[in-house]
């Protein structure tokens, strides 16, 4: 599969990136912490089907440390036993903010109360920001049709 654009050498999609990048870099270094970072953009990627997100935030993760076990279970988080109940919060809430569509009062009074009991605000805001963030990255990649599987760790770090 070819990609149907190359943001890489447009100039409008050059500064836009830019500022994407930015905000990219702020969430990293948020107070929430990293490994429930890489579990949250791997759900919403695989939920919205974003194959070169989920490439990179499947290797993104293995190289932080991740392990095979927790990267295989997250499309099944429910069921597993493996993520912690701060965890098992933020997919319920990444899963809610990427599904809005789908249930018409958004982001539930319980899930977000759940994720409460688990993140402070300033936890909350990277939480919340990082799930928009993401689902923008995953529709960009996937209305040009971004190629999956040549990603390497840390390539856009």
């Amino acid at each position: 599969m070819d990609a149907r654009l190359n943001f890489l050498t447009d100039p409008t999609a050059g500064r836009a990136f830019k500022h994407l990048m930015s905000a990219g870099r702020a969430l990293k270094e948020s107070a929430l912490p990293a490994p429930t970072q890489e579990l949250v953009a791997l759900r919403v990627s695989q939920i919205n089907g974003c194959a070169f997100c989920v490439d990179m935030h499947t290797k993104d993760a293995a190289a932080a440390g991740e392990t095979s076990v927790r990267l295989n279970l997250v499309a099944a988080w429910r069921e597993a036993t493996v993520f912690t109940e701060a965890e098992r919060a933020a997919l319920a809430l990444a899963e809610e903010g990427t599904r809005v569509a789908d249930a018409a009062g958004g982001v539930s009074d319980e899930v977000w109360a759940h994720a409460a009991k688990h993140y402070d605000d300033e936890q909350l805001v990277a939480l919340v920001l990082l799930v928009s963030f993401m689902n923008l990255a995953n529709r960009m990649n996937i209305i040009t049709r971004q190629p999956a599987g040549t990603y390497q760790p840390g390539q856009f770090h």
